[in-house]
This record gives C-alpha cells, sequence and structure tokens, in this order.
C-alpha cells in the first residue's frame, strides 16, 4: 500500500534534530555533525549540555537552532539539579531544550511529582525565551502512563512531548539488550492523547526517508536523527526539490519503526 505526500526539502530538514549525543563524540565528531546540520539546515543540533559554547559560535548567522538536553538520557537527577542544568542551558543560547522525566516517578504513579517537575523546568526556559520537550522512554512505560505523561504535558503547556532518548536500552528475554523507540502504536497514542497545540517529535529508530513520511503521516512533527545525511540525499535522489513536490510512500508493514540491539 503506498501513500502520498506534499513536502519540500525544506520542511524536510526542518523536521530534523540531528542528534549528536552518543557519549563518545569527541569535539571533532561534533563539529562534523554541526557542519552536516548547516549544510541541510535542519531544525536543530542536539547536544549535550557542555557543548553549548561551541555550538553557538559555529551556529553563529545560521537558522538552525541549539537544542541541549537536560536529565540525559534516563532523567534521574533531581528536580533541582534538572532546574539548573536547564536555567543554565536556555541562558547560554539553548533554544529548545530536550528534558527526561523521572521515569521511576512516572511507573510509581507519583504524578504531582512528575508534574511539578515538568512545570518547573518549563518555567525555567521559557524565561529565557526557550521551549520545553518532554523525553517520555516509552520503551520503560505502559500505554496508560503514556496517556497520563500527554495529558500532563498538555495541562503544562510544553512545545513537544518525545518517545525517546534513543538510549532506553531493555533487557530481553535472551539477554540481549534493545529499544523500539518511535512505535506507530505510540505515536498515535501520544497524538491522539495530547492537545493540537503540542507536538510529536519521534525519535529513536526513525532512521529513512519513509520512515520520516510515515511518522509525518501519523501527526509527527519533528523527529531526532542521526541519519540526516542519508535521509536528505534520498530525498534528492526521490526528486524531491524547495518546490512543494508530490512523493509516494509505502507505510512500514511492522509496528516498529525500527529496533536497536547490543
Amino acid at each position: 500500500m503506498s501513500n502520498t505526500i506534499t513536502v519540500t526539502l525544506f520542511q524536510l530538514a526542518k523536521m530534523i534534530d540531528h542528534s549528536l549525543l552518543h557519549p563518545t563524540m569527541t569535539d571533532a565528531d561534533i563539529l562534523a555533525g554541526i557542519a552536516i546540520a548547516k549544510q541541510y539546515n535542519t531544525a536543530t543540533v542536539c547536544i549535550k549540555p557542555y557543548l553549548m559554547p561551541l555550538a553557538k559560535k559555529e551556529l553563529e548567522g545560521t537558522d538552525v537552532k541549539i537544542c541541549p538536553v537536560i536529565g540525559f538520557p534516563h532523567g534521574n537527577s533531581t528536580t533541582e539539579v534538572k532546574v539548573f542544568e536547564a536555567r543554565a542551558a536556555a541562558a547560554a543560547g539553548g533554544q529548545e531544550i530536550d528534558m527526561v522525566i523521572n521515569i521511576g516517578k512516572a511507573l510509581g504513579g507519583d504524578w504531582a511529582y512528575v508534574a511539578d517537575e515538568i512545570r518547573v523546568v518549563k518555567d525555567a526556559v521559557t524565561k529565557h525565551g526557550a521551549v520545553l520537550k518532554v523525553i517520555f522512554e516509552n520503551d520503560y512505560l505502559t500505554d496508560e502512563v503514556i496517556i497520563r505523561l500527554c495529558e500532563i504535558c498538555s495541562e503544562i503547556g510544553v512545545a513537544f512531548v518525545k518517545t525517546s532518548t534513543g538510549y532506553g536500552f531493555v533487557k530481553q528475554a535472551n539477554g540481549m539488550y534493545s529499544y523500539k523507540g518511535a512505535t506507530v502504536h505510540h505515536l498515535k497514542l501520544m497524538r491522539e492523547h495530547s492537545k493540537p497545540e503540542v507536538h510529536i517529535k519521534a525519535a529513536g529508530g526513525v532512521r529513512t526517508l519513509d520512515d520520516l513520511f510515515h511518522v509525518i503521516s501519523l501527526g509527527c512533527s519533528r523527529i531526532g536523527a542521526t541519519a540526516t545525511v542519508s535521509i536528505m540525499e534520498e530525498a534528492v535522489k526521490r526528486g524531491i526539490t524547495d518546490e512543494p513536490t508530490m512523493v509516494q510512500f509505502k507505510p512500514m508493514d511492522s509496528t516498529l519503526l525500527g529496533v536497536i540491539e547490543l
């Protein structure tokens, strides 16, 4: 079954948060990644907070925003530390802040804690003109927890809810660690239970142009990706230009957009 979508290269690029979050990345790796983001004019570069000065210098005069991550990847920092980290990142020039929730508190049903933390971090970053994107880490969560998180984030008025960090590996029965990341089921669930003004970011396993088209069709307006080059090169090969271009794509048969194993 094929679907059609009409897009431009600019629109596709502005769907991408180019992810530079692997713990082994050196400054040279970061510079190379920032160069990719500049070449394709992505929405943001998603970086670790200590890289703010480097990213700000390299992206000066461009249309690529800086998106530092907070409480990353497991969300276990105290609320006070998350607020301090988020405020500092926004004050240093971070325009979009991706924060990981306290996963254990969500699973335990301590919704007052979860909501208060999201609210105070949002308040801290919006005072500096930044917006908050909230990472759930869906692989660890039940549908009921995801729905409640969407409701809380909608009530508070965050900019985005996000599926995954890309590092939420779960130990399987065979001893291997894997994560599903963005799944069709979860993306539909998040779109259904979030207010229309709350955007959905699909992260984890979105690695091809068809993956990107698929999540757009599910109501997502942003992805986290390391495969920016291959996605954008494929878009050019498929005839997508700066003018609105209609293309066909084949929705994936699996409910998974991608499974990563270690």
